[in-house]
């Protein structure tokens, strides 16, 4: 059963229907309906809208993980070798980071890399292409929601149980909107992950891309590119100039950022 944050009285409340507080939303088992009018929506969601007007989300987990830096995490259904590699040193530094790496982690990389990150100590926000209603909590997720370091978020209504193409891509949008910063391991030439770095960029959101050769159409269109384990200090905003694609100087990406 999915509860719901209320401002109203008992009397108009419903019987399935209950006035919860954020300690109950992070009973593992517990799923929550936020509504734009729930008393302290996550400031974080308000990034975030369809047509101008605020999206009601399925929570399950702990939402304080939202008021820390977002890293959207996003990496193509294909991926070259040595994306591949990089991207595994990627997920064990990014582990142990004070940052929330939230994403949809439906490609096989980044389902590879949410195992990763579950096995270590950084805050997770998944989101699936689907609602939540019947959605089963896998088994290396119960304990990241039990110590309070994960949060599983849906954008969809209950009845949608099956992810599609087009689902996938509006939740990959609503990730970027929600992420104070991007990171993609890999993105197809093409594909709709580099669509979604052309759009962040354009609206001047800061875009990692890992250092490969693999990635240098994404470097071109203007993304960061960075070694695997420069990561954590890259997404503070501490970025070592690169002549050769004239990276932006530490003192830019502040003001980016």
């Amino acid at each position: 059963m999915i509860q719901r944050y209320s401002n109203r009285s008992s009397s108009k409340t419903s019987h399935s229907v209950k006035s919860v507080s954020y300690k109950f939303a992070m009973n593992p088992e517990n799923k929550i309906l936020l509504t734009p009018d729930t008393p302290d929506y996550p400031a974080a969601l308000r990034r975030c809208s369809d047509n101008g007007q605020l999206l009601t989300v399925t929570a399950q987990g702990n939402l304080d993980v939202l008021d820390s830096t977002l890293l959207g995490f996003f990496c193509s259904v294909r991926s070259p070798g040595d994306t591949i590699l990089k991207t595994y040193d990627l997920a064990r530094a990014l582990r142990d980071t004070d940052a929330t790496i939230i994403g949809g982690f439906q490609s096989p990389m980044e389902k590879e890399c949410l195992d990763l990150l579950l096995r270590g100590t950084a805050p997770v926000v998944v989101c699936p292409a689907r609602g939540l209603s019947r959605m089963r909590t896998p088994k290396n997720w119960k304990n990241p929601l039990a110590e309070g370091r994960m949060l599983i978020l849906s954008f969809f209504d209950g009845n949608i149980h099956r992810p599609t193409a087009a689902i996938a891509a509006r939740r990959n949008t609503y990730i970027a909107a929600l992420a104070d910063r991007i990171l993609i391991a890999h993105a197809e030439p093409g594909g709709k992950t580099e669509t979604l770095c052309k759009d962040a960029l354009a609206q001047n959101k800061p875009v990692f891309v890992l250092d490969s050769p693999d990635n240098a159409h994404l470097i071109e269109l203007g993304s960061i590119p960075i070694p695997a384990e420069e990561v954590c200090s890259a997404i503070q905003g501490k970025v070592i100039y690169r002549e050769d694609i004239n990276t932006p100087t530490i003192d830019e990406w502040k003001d980016l950022s």
